[in-house]
């Protein structure tokens, strides 16, 4: 049987060693989607701007050009033509009016008119909104109320459940998803309508829901080692829910993708945002909520002792360094030391010669002449 995996286990990536540049990086956006939000602002749609949002379907296929051209010689200012699911079903978005309720519908009849002329009685109006300033602007604000209330009830949940340092990462990572995420809407020109809004919120709760996983493995890890760095015990913690974060991405992003693509007109606003916040929820679980924690250092009860501070877990660290580079750097061979030879024993050292008299000679060894003369002494003798 096959067995492949898109994430293998016991990863080793080195996160926290790659956090300083893309930290940075995410500041200098911040900063520039803010500039860009200030400046340039998003595109609201009829639910915040106000105006007349009418939706028709025609017995044959809608001809926006022709449509567009009727209407706009109708006097009802600027119009905005979108296909709405199928060909035959148009948008029709109509800027506020100046008159109040009645120059609103005024446009209206004048719409209707102009689409009458161009296909008759075959038009089904299908819905008819009309948004004034004043809701526009309430939902505006209740919009950013949402937002804000959700964040401070998620600060609250994380402070609980695990410490205010905690608490205080998921809170910065929850600001960089949603600027990052009303920036690239600045940035791209999709309309900002209610769904959006509806979007940003689940966005903040997928990001927490990730962040809350790598944040029970970083508690679970500090409770196991108690004396390891605090980048060495992040970068454990990321790499073993890395699996899951991945995957639970991917799945929620191939459903994503299927509603950007097949959803329709109305779903896309909602699909994008939910497309674009999720990878940006996974990058920040990692990249921002994981390395704050790196400046805004949770409480530690090492087994050094009760009263451990925080000089002391720095301590620990630099030591912990040290060895790591020792041990990384090359080593030299040693040698072993040779042994020290034993004292002589004194009656042994007074057979020994003294050291100004030489060693005696070795006698020479037998000579082949000397062997064979004592030979021929031998034979006579036994002749004798």
């Amino acid at each position: 049987m096959l067995k492949w995996r898109l994430i293998p286990d016991n990863t080793k990536v080195p996160f926290m060693g790659m956090h300083r540049p893309l930290m940075l990086a995410s500041v200098l956006i911040s900063i520039g989607f803010i500039v860009l939000l200030i400046f340039k602002g998003l595109n609201f749609g009829v639910d915040f701007t106000g105006g007349v949002l009418i939706e028709v379907r025609t017995e044959q296929t809608a001809d926006l050009e022709a449509m567009r051209g009727k209407l706009s010689g109708a006097g009802v200012g600027s119009v905005a033509l979108q296909e709405f699911g199928a060909p035959n079903d148009v948008l029709i978005r109509l800027q506020q009016q100046e008159g109040g309720d009645v120059a609103q519908n005024a446009a209206i009849d004048k719409v209707k008119g102009a689409l009458k002329e161009l296909y008759g009685e075959g038009v089904d109006y299908r819905r008819v909104e009309v948004v004034g300033p004043k809701v526009g602007a309430e939902l505006i604000q209740d919009g950013i109320i949402a937002v804000l209330v959700s964040m401070v009830l998620m600060l609250i949940y994380v402070w609980f459940r695990f410490e205010l340092p905690f608490g205080i990462g998921s809170m910065i990572a929850l600001v960089h998803d949603v600027i990052f995420t009303l920036g690239i809407y600045s940035l791209s020109g999709f309309e900002f309508s209610l769904s959006t809004v509806a979007a940003i919120l689940l966005i903040i709760g997928y990001s927490m829901n990730d962040t809350v996983v790598v944040y029970d493995r970083v508690r679970e890890n500090l409770r196991k080692y108690k004396a390891m760095p605090l980048r060495s015990l992040i970068d454990i913690s990321v790499n073993d829910t890395l699996t899951r974060t991945i995957m639970t991405a991917m799945t929620t992003l191939l459903a994503l993708a299927a509603l950007l693509i097949f959803g329709g007109e109305v779903i896309r606003p909602f699909a994008f945002a939910m497309f674009i916040g999720v990878i940006i929820g996974t990058y920040s679980s990692i990249f921002v909520a994981s390395a704050s924690l790196l400046y805004i250092r949770p409480v530690r009860k090492p087994d050094e002792g009760k009263g451990t501070t925080a000089h002391a877990y720095e301590q620990i660290e630099r030591r912990h360094r040290e060895e790591q580079d020792a041990a990384a750097a090359p080593r030299r061979v040693r040698r072993p030391a040779q042994a020290a030879l034993p004292e002589p024993a004194p009656e042994v050292l007074a057979e020994l010669p003294p050291d100004d008299e030489p060693p005696p000679e070795a006698p020479s060894a037998p000579t082949g002449r000397k062997r064979s003369s004592s030979l021929k002494d031998r034979r006579r003798r036994r002749g004798r």
